[in-house]
């Protein structure tokens, strides 16, 4: 793929490659080039991304249509992302249905689109890797380069971090923002002491939720990485896929996916297993964790950045994250749901000190659990121009909806008076 001149004076010293499979990527470049980004979640790495295709949940067949667009220099890779040719909407958390209406209304045809995105994943973090802002600049560049070349109608970036939103903005694209609720650890001691820094009546709430779960003779345990065994992640994929199935839907990943989880990033995940005074499992939550890194990687990061102050080298990179990912039930009982997908997993991040757990996509009651609001960002590219335009003032009335809607967040804040809800 050649890069259009106007994109920067040296492309000649660059080669710009659209790879059809995770097996054309070696996972240690990768995953090097993962660990020095501003903010590297588990989702992003080679492995994770390889067992979503090999497991045949994102593949051609489910309408993810598998593309990694890379750049080297001098035989390194020094730029990547993942990317999929989207022949639906579906598993993407971030909605353009009505976009896709108005091109058909017109007689276009709005898929296939590029999807730069982790499959069935809204979690915020780096996107487009590179070693340098330049580079991620030309990383954006080159998907639109590649977006027009293919006749495609759009290319879309999900859950973006910081420096990709710039990147992004700086080619032109639209940006749009969602919601989401995380929650923060403020070094709590224990359950009783993050429950202390809430109102009254959140605080009630919370006690009364979970004396319900353990009034109904429901007990838990937790377990983390190689402690999950065969059995346990075959009890959570039944529950797992029940849920989807009580819904209507099928679930979106296979058994064959988390086998991959299981045996290529054990140490990314926590299980919680719900039983009842019988002894009988009846429901469980999957948690991920972020790998904690070693300081030599922020050594090796503040060197890529060439500056101490760089967003690469700051604390909050460093901290490690839980995200709520998968839940299922086999029985019915009053406040399992939020006992197994966020009272237990705050426990648990408190007991180990994990700094921040991330609740997932939509879902303002997470906010009486104590998960506060927080924008997240994507960025959107529309080739036909009156239809970009009709775009950016849709998201312009959106994004003044998003503001209003924060500051009513705000003024509903869980926390005693005083508290922040800034992350």
């Amino acid at each position: 793929m050649q890069p259009t001149p106007s994109e920067t004076s040296e492309l000649h010293d660059y080669d710009i490659q659209v790879l059809k499979s995770t097996r054309d990527i070696d996972p240690l470049e990768w995953n090097s080039l993962l660990k020095i980004q501003p903010t590297p979640t588990p989702f992003m790495k080679h492995e994770y991304l390889s067992a979503m295709e090999l497991s045949e949940s994102a593949t051609a067949q489910t309408g993810w249509i598998p593309r990694f667009i890379t750049i080297r220099s001098k035989q390194s890779l020094i730029a990547a992302c993942p990317l999929y040719l989207k022949m639906h909407s579906y598993g993407e958390f971030v909605f353009d249905w009505a976009w896709a209406n108005a091109y058909e209304q017109h007689g276009l045809e709005y898929y296939p689109k590029a999807l730069v995105a982790v499959p069935f994943t809204p979690v915020p973090g780096t996107r487009l890797m590179a070693k340098d802002e330049q580079t991620r600049s030309l990383l954006a560049a080159a998907i639109k380069a590649w977006t027009q070349k293919e006749g495609l109608s759009s290319a879309h970036l999900l859950f973006g971090c910081a420096q990709d939103i710039k990147a992004c903005e700086a080619n032109s694209y639209s940006l749009r923002h969602t919601v989401q609720f995380h929650w923060q650890n403020a070094n709590y001691k224990d359950f009783a002491d993050f429950l202390s820094s809430l109102n009254q009546e959140k605080r009630k709430k919370i006690k009364q939720e979970r004396a319900k779960v353990t009034k109904a003779g429901v007990s838990f345990i937790s377990k983390y990485g190689s402690e999950i065994n065969d059995e346990d992640w075959s009890f959570f994929y039944k529950c797992y896929e029940r849920t989807y199935l009580e819904h209507g839907n099928a679930p979106y990943l296979t058994p064959d996916f988390f086998k991959r989880m299981q045996q290529s990033m054990p140490t990314n995940w926590v299980l919680f297993i719900a039983s009842n005074e019988r002894g009988d499992r009846i429901a469980s939550s999957l948690v991920a964790v972020s790998d904690e890194v070693q300081e030599a990687q922020i050594s090796e990061s503040k060197e890529m950045t060439g500056s101490r102050d760089s967003n690469l080298a700051t604390n909050e990179r460093y901290h490690r994250v839980a995200y709520g990912r998968y839940w299922g039930a086999l029985e019915r009982v009053d406040c399992l749901h939020f006992e197994a997908c966020y009272y237990q997993p705050i426990e648990w991040c408190i007991q180990n000190g994990v700094q921040r757990f991330e609740g997932g996509a939509q879902g303002e009651h997470k906010m009486a659990r104590a998960l506060l609001p927080v924008k997240t960002s994507s960025a959107h590219y529309l080739v036909h121009p009156s239809f970009a335009s009709a775009v950016d003032n849709f998201l312009n009335r959106e994004e003044q909806g998003i503001e209003n809607y924060m500051e009513d967040l705000e003024r509903r804040t869980p926390l005693k008076l005083g508290g922040s809800l800034s992350s």
